[in-house]
Parts: C-alpha cells; structure tokens; sequence
C-alpha cells in the first residue's frame, strides 16, 4: 500500500518539486564558488599586465631598477596563475587567449622598453627597430606556442620562453645596478646584441627545459634539494646578482641541450594548422565511409559504424 502511494502521481509530483528546489539551492550556492575560482587566476594575471604597464612606465621615468623588480613581479604572477588554474580545474581558452595577451605587455613591450630607454636610445633608429624586433619576436613566440599546445614534448618547450627573454633583460638591469657600473657606451654595445640574440632564441626551436611536468609529491635527489637551498640562502645575500645568474643558466640551457643532441619535434603540423586540418577532414571521411560500406552490405547491426544516427 505504500508502494502505491510512493508511486502515486501527487506523490512523484512532490518529489519532482523537492529535487528542483534542491538543484536551485545548490546552483545559488555552487555559482558564486565557481565564479570566484574563475576569477583567482584572471585576477592574478590582470596583476601579471598591471606590472608590466609600471615596469613600462618606470622605464620611461629612468627608474630602471624598480622596472626590473615589476618585471620580476609578472614572472611570479605568470607562474602562479597557470598553477592556479589547473589546480582548480578552471582552465578555459579565455584564459589562455588574456594569459598571452598579458605575457605580449608583461614580457614583450615592457622588456624592450627597458632596453631602449635604458641602453639602446643612444643608437637612435637602431635603438628602435632592435627594441621592436624584440616585441615581434616575442608575439611570434606566444603565438606559436599556442597553436603547439598539446602537439609538442611537455617537458620542452620549442625556443626560449618570453618569460625567460625578459627575465634575462631584468637580470642585467639588476646586475649593472648591484655592480653600481657607469659605462653607457660599453653597455649599449652589451644590451644591442643580446637583445637581438634573446629575440632570435624566442623564435627558433632550440629546446629549453620545461618546469610544468615537475611533481612536488615525488622525492627529490639529495643534491637538487641542497642546490636548492644554496640558491635560495644567495638570493637572500645578493638577490640581483643571483637572478641575473638563474637567468643567465636558464637561456644558457637551451644551446647547451641542443650542442648535446636534444631537438625539439613537434608531434603535429604547426604551420597552417588550419588548412591542414581541412584537408585531413576529407580523407578522415572517405575512410570511415569506406568502413562503413560492409557493415552495411552484410546487415551486421553490432558495428557502430553500421547503426543510424540518433
């Protein structure tokens, strides 16, 4: 008698009346939560921009080193927005497409300001086509990566990351300061060819060692934990020097894995990806026509490709 009542139409329509107010007190609970994760890594990349607009606007004020300290800045933010976006599951093609727009201002401009407003304005026009080749280089760079994602090794990327590009122009900048140097004109002659070799590095496919992969959860070697900690105690005792270093190792690696046989292949088709994929569309279609065709001659209805749409 129960039963019947439980299956009764007022009894299931209380029920339906139930699981709706339950779903909507969940989506006002749930949907402010949600858009507040999606929000953390947006907020910390808008902070990432935010600092390479003053880094750019410090440059232009002669305030070279607090340029490279906001410079620093957006490398963290960077670093963290990513991390903070996989581990919240919150990762999206908005945030990628801001995530590279941001890196164009953060680690594109801002660097090649510095470097003009700093050293390479007293080549004039040369300054200025060197200063922008460097942003070219850099876009070209952001680009490619992604139209690589999920193509190429995640171990390696394929060219110096712009982040590591600028942090190498930072670097320098803090160095020349820790070193308390004044020699403008050997310093031009420094910053021309190292700018120009940073940008070349940027679009080339050197490989560089790639950090993504690595797993905090897994034991670490008893030297890389001790290396880690010397790095950490010298950049407390001399931070500029010590950065300049970590970014001088950093653009130094990729040579190096390439002079000892690495190369960077990538694992599908980057140029013209699009008409790639236009032309691969037709061939993907002939050969599942042709594999449907005897399914359907022998009426054989247990293969999927035999069964009608739904």
């Amino acid at each position: 008698m129960s039963r019947m009542h439980r299956n009764s139409p007022s009894a299931q329509a209380r029920m339906r009346l139930i699981s709706g107010r339950l779903k909507e007190q969940r989506r006002r609970v749930v949907a402010p939560l949600r858009r507040g994760v999606f929000l953390a890594p947006a907020t910390i990349t808008s902070l990432g921009l935010l600092s390479g607009f003053f880094a750019l606007i410090s440059a232009i004020n002669s305030h070279f080193e607090l340029a490279a300290v906001m410079v620093l800045v957006a490398f963290v933010c960077d670093g963290l927005d990513g991390r903070v976006a996989r581990l919240s599951r919150t990762s999206s093609h908005f945030g990628v497409e801001y995530d590279s727009l941001s890196d164009v201002v953060a680690f594109g401009v801002a660097p090649a300001g510095i470097a003009y407003c700093w050293s390479l304005r007293l080549l004039g026009t040369w300054g200025v086509v060197i200063a922008g080749m460097f942003v070219i280089c850099a876009a070209l760079r952001l680009a490619r990566f992604n139209v690589q994602t999920g193509s190429t090794d995640k171990r390696r990327f394929v060219g110096l990351p712009v982040p590591g590009a600028a942090a190498m122009i930072a670097g320098v900048v803090l160095a020349y300061s820790y070193f308390e140097l004044n020699s403008p004109r050997a310093l031009c002659s420094v910053m021309a060819p190292l700018t120009m070799v940073l940008g070349g590095l940027m679009i080339s496919r050197v490989p560089y060692p790639s950090f993504k992969t690595i797993d905090l959860k897994q034991h670490a070697p008893v030297e890389l934990v001790v290396a880690m900690l010397v790095a950490l105690a010298f950049l407390f005792a001399m931070p500029q020097f010590t950065f300049f270093m970590l970014a001088t190792s950093y653009v130094a690696s990729g040579p190096y894995l390439m002079l000892s046989g690495e190369r960077s292949q990538a694992l599908a088709p980057v140029l013209n990806p699009v008409a790639d994929g236009r032309a691969a569309a037709p061939a993907n279609l002939r050969k599942a026509s042709s594999a449907m065709r005897p399914a359907r001659a022998t009426g054989d209805l247990s293969d999927p490709a035999s069964s009608p749409p739904r």
